[in-house]
């Protein structure tokens, strides 16, 4: 039996759909605080966790074993030892990992028994075939990328493990340099888990880190690939709002969920009456979508008052929910307000520390910070403003901006980077916002990371402008259907942008 009270092993080395190991591999480093990084990367997705520790003295080897092995045995979360048998015997763990000149697998199970997991390091096809051949239950396979842990004698890469998927009938860990941005490619080639060391636990936020990476298995579920939650206001003439963001998730291939925060007399002329739903009724929404419905992300529109911005970040925070793209929608499209300053206090000191990403256009930004922007060294003077606020990506829309093409700037703490579409004269621009942001949101649950998925998203709703259709006497609604057919499912390995 397993230190997780039940047998984990199941028949894993005869059928790796039955295997516990996928999803997110942490493999743990020496820092401080280990034991609290490690159950928020838990927290965040994290599956399976090995145990390695090769510099500390027996005693405290086993001391910090037993408090991760009980920490996992309490959240129901795999326990491997790395390379030690002795120490994996003394622990009750799951089971154990072994390098190729760490030991031999079948000497592993005859001490271990069969109820344990047993994986084995591989590096090359022969490697892999033999531990297969040994009675391993998955293989350790790579390295995937170069990486600062350890010197790189063999970098497999994907195309390595692409080449071996089809000979290996056990679960296939991938390791090495493993990152949200480059882990795309791996899981596109085969891989069952991504182990990942410094990428969850070097990160401030390791729970968010292994949020990022378990996203990334979306990308080989089947339609609808991977869910989100819309929590804004309706629009009756059904070009922005609730009714943009369902049909954005829809047609580009995700479930959509739907909170609705006010309902609106709109048409293409603009917003003739507004009428706020109670927050107390916007939590009994948020209660029975979370308590219930899988949600990878949430993106958040008009949220209308104080009380219902306050009402969405503490629901947020009670169901753990951290991919929270919030476009800060402030003024609809025929200049009539939608959000009084009282709320916008609120959505900077509640909402924004929340936030994922944060979708401003050039007016949002402006009202945000207090600055005048014209230009795009004003654009990424705003996003710095506001990743100071507390999100942790910043996204400013330069569709304001008078000549030129249109200009979007990501921030996301470290670097800018820039996204560019032919500008479109057109005045059936209703929805864009509301589009924009959504479309980021259901790339981001479909496994793309951040930059793909605002890259992909740019020209969904760049399309969607291009392609929009006269409807009404005012601002005409932007065209999902015909830019969905347009852009297309991509499906999996799309490449980095």
């Amino acid at each position: 039996m397993g230190s997780n009270g039940h047998n984990l092993r199941l028949v894993v080395n005869r059928d790796k759909q039955d295997s516990p190991i996928r999803g997110v591999y942490l493999v743990t480093d020496h820092g401080d605080r280990l034991a609290e990084r490690v159950e928020a990367a838990i927290d965040g997705g994290v599956r399976i966790i090995q145990y390695r520790n090769k510099g500390k003295d027996r005693a405290q080897r086993y001391a910090v074993g037993e408090e991760l092995r009980d920490l996992c045995s309490r959240r129901g979360v795999i326990f491997i030892v790395n390379d030690d048998l002795d120490l994996a015997l003394q622990l009750k763990s799951d089971g154990i990992h072994l390098g190729q000149e760490d030991g031999d697998p079948r000497i592993a199970r005859r001490e271990l028994g069969p109820g344990k997991i047993i994986g084995v390091s591989t590096h090359t096809m022969e490697e892999a075939l033999a531990a297969q051949a040994a009675g391993a239950d998955y293989i350790g396979f790579g390295a995937m990328f170069p990486t600062n842990s350890k010197e790189i004698e063999h970098l497999a890469g994907p195309e390595g493990l692409a080449a071996i998927r089809n000979r290996i009938m056990i679960p296939i860990v991938a390791i090495g340099g493993i990152t949200r941005d480059n882990g795309p490619r791996v899981v596109d080639a085969g891989a069952d888990a991504l182990a990942v060391i410094s990428a969850v636990l070097a990160h401030p936020d390791p729970f968010l880190a292994a949020t990022e990476l378990g996203l990334l298995f979306n990308r080989r579920a089947l339609h609808p690939r991977g869910a989100v939650l819309t929590i804004a206001g309706s629009d009756s003439g059904g070009g922005a709002g609730i009714q943009a963001d369902l049909k954005t998730a829809t047609l580009l291939g995700s479930y959509g969920s739907s909170v609705i925060t006010a309902l609106t007399a709109q048409n293409t002329r603009g917003v003739s009456g507004i009428h706020g739903v109670p927050p107390s009724f916007v939590a009994d929404q948020l209660d029975a979508v979370l308590s219930d419905i899988p949600v990878d992300t949430v993106k958040t529109g008009m949220l209308f008052s104080a009380e219902i911005i306050a009402t969405v970040a503490d629901k947020l925070t009670e169901y753990r929910k951290r991919i929270v793209v919030v476009d800060p929608v402030m003024v609809a499209k025929g200049g009539a307000p939608l959000i009084d300053r009282g709320a916008v206090n609120v959505l900077k000191d509640r909402l924004m520390p929340r936030t994922y990403l944060l979708t401003p256009n050039i007016p949002e930004a402006e009202r945000l910070t207090g600055l005048t922007i014209v230009d795009e060294e004003g654009m990424q003077e705003a996003a710095r403003r506001l990743f100071r606020l507390g999100a942790r990506n910043v996204l400013v829309k330069g569709g304001h901006l008078v000549a030129g093409d249109a200009v979007d700037i990501l921030f996301d703490g470290s670097a800018f980077h820039r996204f560019t579409a032919p500008r479109i004269l057109s005045k059936n621009t209703h929805g864009t916002g509301c589009t924009y942001a959504a479309a980021i949101a259901t790339y981001l649950a479909q496994g793309e990371p951040l930059r793909e998925a605002v890259g992909r998203a740019k020209e969904f709703v760049t399309a969607a402008i291009r392609l929009g259709q006269p409807l009404g006497r005012g601002h005409g609604p932007v065209n999902h259907l015909l830019a969905a057919l347009e852009v297309g499912d991509r499906g999996p390995g799309t490449g980095d942008r």
